[in-house]
């Protein structure tokens, strides 16, 4: 029988470690992972999960051909009901920066159904086993789906210039417009991770998921100016953060007074991350 000699360093550690060996991760006094350490995991977690679209590119149709349909779709089938026969383009503005609040809660469902789905397939098992913030998972998710965002949201105006989409700010205005989306877009990711962790199946996330959709969807001033809506409706179009997230967008790229519809679109994004962020990283803490 063969014996192992361990010599103690001062720090009360064994040995060497051997160069291809991994470097743990550093973590504080009180056993929490530093901030250094906790920005590495994101990122290296973020580049897994921008390789899994890479390898399964299918994934991306969802991004790539909904902004296409949808503009398509609905300037042609209300743009002449809306704005009157051979007006599309009068509609094309008023609509196509609705389409960039829509496009947040379509990408946003998916994070949900993928966090859902990783679980079935084991692969938080894997992670369980690693020393990483949990929040890092989470975090890795919502920087790769935003990436999908812009992508969905680059698509929707390339497509809207074709239609005849005209810029009246400046370019700047149209970056503020596609930021304002960003945010409340990554802040909705946080109420479906939650719906993702909390319902057994990726079929009932989705089911759910389009419960709170379309009322918010089509309750809203996306599609059609509110005046024509009934008082009940046109009062809580008021309150839907998804028509303060278009009349924002839409005043940023056509003219108009933006301040409370911005504020009220950052408000409701800031009170959205801060209910349902902690609710999320803690219900996949007592998961994992």
């Amino acid at each position: 029988m063969s014996t192992t000699t361990v010599t103690k360093t001062s720090a009360g550690t064994s040995g060497t470690p051997s160069p291809g060996a991994a470097r743990p991760a550093r973590t504080d006094a009180d056993g929490r992972i530093g901030l250094r350490a906790n920005l590495r995991h994101i990122g290296a977690l973020a580049r897994r999960n921008a390789l899994q679209i890479k390898q399964d590119p299918e994934s991306m149709f969802d991004a790539v051909l909904m902004p296409i349909i949808f503009i398509l779709l609905f300037v042609y089938v209300f743009g002449g009901a809306i704005a009157g026969k051979g007006n599309n383009d009068a509609y094309v503005n008023y609509v196509a920066p609705g389409l960039m609040a829509m496009m947040g809660m379509n990408i946003a469902m998916a994070v949900g159904v993928g966090i859902n789905d990783d679980f079935k397939k084991g692969v938080m098992d894997r992670f369980r086993t690693m020393p990483i913030a949990r929040s890092s998972v989470l975090i890795a998710k919502i920087v790769v789906e935003i990436g999908r965002m812009l992508i969905a949201t680059a698509i929707l105006l390339g497509m809207s210039f074709l239609l005849g989409l005209t810029i009246h700010t400046s370019v700047l205005h149209l970056f503020a417009a596609i930021g304002l989306s960003m945010v409340f877009g990554a802040s909705l990711m946080w109420i479906f991770i939650l719906l993702g962790l909390t319902v057994k199946t990726a079929q009932a996330v989705q089911g759910m998921a389009m419960l709170v959709l379309m009322p918010l969807q089509f309750g809203s001033s996306i599609f059609a100016p509110t005046t024509t809506m009934p008082g009940w409706l046109e009062t809580f179009t008021d309150y839907n953060p998804l028509s303060n997230l278009a009349d924002a967008a839409r005043n940023l790229i056509n003219g108009g007074p933006v301040a409370d519809s911005v504020w009220m679109t950052l408000g409701w994004s800031l009170l959205i991350t801060v209910v349902t962020a902690p609710l999320a990283v803690a219900k996949f803490r007592k998961k994992t």
